[in-house]
């Protein structure tokens, strides 16, 4: 079995994660606001790691919660009121309920990289933009 295809069958049924060359393997540059890759990808749960490339307008996830660890970059979030925004680093969680409004509007250091575990299942287009002129799911996020 290949390194590809032992990775497979750890997605599957768990297992060990480097996270760091995760992250590392992520481009410089993207089409999307995002790009994520799945660790695990179940109905109940998912578990992504994933790299914010430009500033995240305000938007809500209808389906699922979502609870991000930062793994490196710093930035600004807030979540319900743009009043509140706060700074973020590396090993901070940030939890977003389902339909709460947040954003990321400001990008400090880059990479800024996120484990994320979304609960039930985040799917790719459960993003919905406050402004929809902002974005669109498929502008949003695309996998590696």
């Amino acid at each position: 079995m290949n390194d590809e295809e032992h990775l497979m069958t750890l997605n599957r049924t768990g297992g060990r994660f480097n996270l760091n060359e995760i992250a590392a393997a992520f481009p410089e540059t993207a089409d999307t606001m995002l790009l994520d890759t799945y660790l695990t990808d179940k109905p109940e749960a998912s578990i992504r790691v994933f790299r914010i490339y430009r500033d995240v307008p305000p938007h809500y996830h209808t389906q699922c919660d979502e609870v991000l660890h930062v793994l490196s970059g710093t930035g600004t979030f807030w979540i319900d009121d743009p009043a509140d925004e706060a700074p973020f680093a590396p090993g901070h969680l940030l939890v977003f309920p389902r339909q709460a409004v947040h954003a990321v509007p400001r990008i400090l250091s880059h990479p800024v990289v996120f484990l994320a575990i979304d609960t039930p299942r985040r799917a790719p287009d459960d993003v919905v933009f406050v402004d929809p002129a902002a974005g669109t799911p498929s502008g949003f996020i695309a996998r590696i």
